[in-house]
């Protein structure tokens, strides 16, 4: 008789895991494990033995992935890794592995959309007509899309198809990124610019970065300080990658002139958080990566990176590429 696999789902928010029983029934004698731990010990009860991991919100740390005896996969429902300790699984050569495809166009639609919400003041009239006030002049300024800069921080797949559909619309389009070059930037009609010169020219800032140790804060009253007063920034990356509090700041005291964020420092976000009173903010609950279609997607992909890896193959979206399966 064959041995049993045994892949763990750490914790999940649907409804069931038809998608990744599916995939992982490929596998002889597989046994697929659906947790909701809460705590470490919880945690490390239902990894410790596993062959395989699929992990969305619980935090994977050194102290937990050190003790896992005979992991070959932790795959990551979604982009971001930021729950995974990568140095600790990359030195006990576990690969570890995300689905950073299936949403491309749900999130730059997103962003497009609360661009252009924020930018019609699509959101701020209905409120008023609601309230039995038909008055256009309440959306005083609005500015042809021809007329206005948007500012793109990062240009990995999600702003690449942001930009082109911006850009298509009308907008002139700045972009920062340190790890792509000038050349490439422009091949797709948009202009390469640093990161303040991004905050001084914008009317809209739009943020596509990966959460990192780099990136975490790097918005903050600095950049806030030599923005236009009518900036406004969207956010459908990671709440941290903005300083919420320098963010509070600059809206209260008018250094810029709006917010549209999908994503906060704290999710679900606090009651008594003082953007859910602002007028010129937009929020949404970290929804932009969902359609039926890329849901099915990234889970159907999650768990063929686990398929891969303990077939002996080479996972199709590692991140640690240190790590060899082959």
């Amino acid at each position: 008789m064959s041995k049993e696999i045994k892949v763990v789902v750490t914790d999940y928010e649907y409804q069931d895991l038809r998608f990744e029983e599916k995939v992982l029934s490929e596998i002889p004698n597989v046994r697929l494990v659906k947790g909701n731990a809460k705590t470490d010990s919880e945690l490390l009860d239902l990894v410790k033995d596993a062959d395989g991991v699929i992990n969305q919100y619980a935090s994977l740390g050194s102290d937990i992935i050190e003790q896992m005896e005979k992991c070959k996969v932790i795959s990551r429902y979604g982009v971001g890794v930021n729950t995974i300790d990568l140095v600790k699984a990359t030195e006990k050569g576990i690969c570890v592995t995300n689905v950073p495809d299936y949403c491309m166009e749900e999130v730059s639609d997103h962003a497009l959309a609360l661009l252009l919400s924020s930018s019609r003041k699509i959101t701020l009239l209905n409120t008023y007509v609601k309230n039995k006030v038909w008055d256009f002049k309440k959306a005083i300024p609005i500015h042809r899309s021809a007329k206005q800069k948007v500012g793109i921080l990062g240009f990995g797949r999600i702003p690449r198809r942001l930009v082109a559909k911006l850009i298509s619309i009308g907008f002139e389009v700045l972009v920062y990124d340190p790890y792509v070059s000038g050349e490439v930037i422009e091949k797709a009609k948009a202009k390469s610019a640093s990161l303040e010169e991004i905050f001084e020219y914008s009317d809209f800032v739009s943020v596509h970065m990966p959460l990192t140790k780099n990136t975490e804060g790097i918005i903050n009253k600095n950049l806030f300080n030599i923005s236009k007063e009518t900036l406004v920034i969207i956010n459908t990356s990671r709440g941290p990658i903005i300083n919420e509090s320098d963010l509070i700041d600059a809206l209260e005291s008018n250094k810029i002139g709006g917010a549209a964020l999908d994503v906060t420092d704290a999710e679900p976000i606090k009651s008594d958080n003082p953007l859910l009173n602002m007028e010129n903010v937009i929020l949404t609950p970290h929804v932009a990566w969902y359609s039926e279609e890329s849901q099915e997607e990234m889970r159907t992909k999650c768990a063929r990176n686990v398929l891969q890896v303990l077939r002996g193959e080479h996972p199709t979206y590692l991140v640690n590429r240190e790590v060899s399966n082959s």
